[in-house]
C-alpha cells in the first residue's frame, strides 16, 4: 500500500485543496479531503499526514516544479539591455508542457512567462518546508515504484481530458453544476470515502482529489513516460496517462 497527497498548489494557503488516501490493488482510495488554512498552513498539515504513517508515500503536486532549462542558460549571465537568443516558446515552455499540449490537447501554463511561476514557488517551498519538518528528501519519482517519500508533478486539466472527461465551466466561481458533474465522474474511476468541501464556491478540493485520480494512473503504469534526457530531468515532468 502506498499512501498519498493529492495537493492542488496555490501561492495563498487558503487556495489550497489537499486530499488524502491510499493505492493499493490498482485503486485509489480518498480518505479525507480539505481545504487549506492559514492557522494549519498546508505544509505542516502535509507534514502531520506523513508522521502519522507507515511505508512509502507519494505526493502529486498541481504546480509546476521546474522551469525551462533554456531560460536558466540565457539568464545566467545576461545584463539589463541584452538581447537573448532563442524563441520566447523556447525560454518560457517546457518540453513537457509541449508534449501534454502535443498528446492530449490541453496546454499548461508556461512556467517561465506566467503567473503560474507564483505557485510553482509556493510549491516549492511546501515541498522544502516538508522535508525540514520530516528530514527527509522527497525526490521527484520517475517510476511508479516507490520507496520511501516521493513526489510528482500532474495537471488535473489534463487528467481529465485524457480519461475523457470535461472540464469545461468547472473552475469558474459559478460552476457550480460542472464541478458536480466532474466530481461524480472521477468517483467513477477511485473510490471517493469523503466529502467534498468548498465544492459550492471553487475547484481547489475537487482538484485535488483529480491529483490523486493522477496519482492513480501513475501508480498503476497508465502514463506516458518521458524520454530519458537530462533536460528532463533538470526541467520536471507532468505525469499524465495516454489517452
Amino acid at each position: 500500500m502506498i499512501h498519498l497527497v493529492g495537493i492542488d498548489c496555490a501561492s495563498a494557503p487558503t487556495n489550497v485543496g489537499l486530499a488524502f488516501g491510499t493505492f493499493s490493488e490498482g485503486r485509489v482510495v480518498v480518505t479525507d479531503v480539505e481545504l487549506g488554512s492559514r492557522a494549519v498552513p498546508p505544509a505542516d498539515r502535509v507534514a502531520t499526514f506523513l508522521a502519522t504513517i507507515r511505508g512509502p508515500a507519494l505526493l502529486a503536486m498541481d504546480a509546476p516544479l521546474g522551469w525551462p532549462a533554456e531560460l536558466a542558460t540565457q539568464l545566467a549571465d545576461h545584463q539589463a539591455g541584452d538581447g537573448l537568443q532563442g524563441t520566447a516558446n523556447a525560454l518560457f515552455r517546457r518540453q513537457t508542457d509541449v508534449f501534454v499540449w502535443q498528446q492530449v490537447g490541453k496546454k499548461p501554463l508556461d512556467v517561465g512567462a506566467d503567473l503560474i511561476a507564483r505557485t510553482a514557488h509556493a510549491a516549492l517551498s511546501l515541498l522544502h518546508e516538508v522535508r525540514a519538518d520530516r528530514e527527509i528528501a522527497i525526490p521527484l519519482a520517475w517510476s511508479p515504484e516507490i520507496v520511501d517519500c516521493r513526489a510528482v508533478e500532474v495537471y488535473p486539466g489534463a487528467t481529465l481530458a485524457a480519461h475523457g472527461i470535461s472540464g469545461k465551466g468547472y473552475k469558474a466561481r459559478g460552476g457550480v453544476a460542472e464541478r458536480r458533474r466532474v466530481l461524480e465522474q472521477v468517483a467513477e474511476r477511485l473510490e471517493l470515502h469523503a466529502e467534498v468541501p468548498g465544492i459550492e464556491t471553487g475547484s481547489d478540493a475537487l482538484d485535488a482529489i483529480i491529483c490523486l485520480l493522477a496519482a492513480q494512473d501513475f501508480l498503476a503504469g497508465h502514463c506516458m513516460p518521458p524520454p530519458d534526457d537530462a533536460r528532463i530531468r533538470k526541467e520536471g515532468w507532468i505525469w499524465v496517462r495516454r489517452p
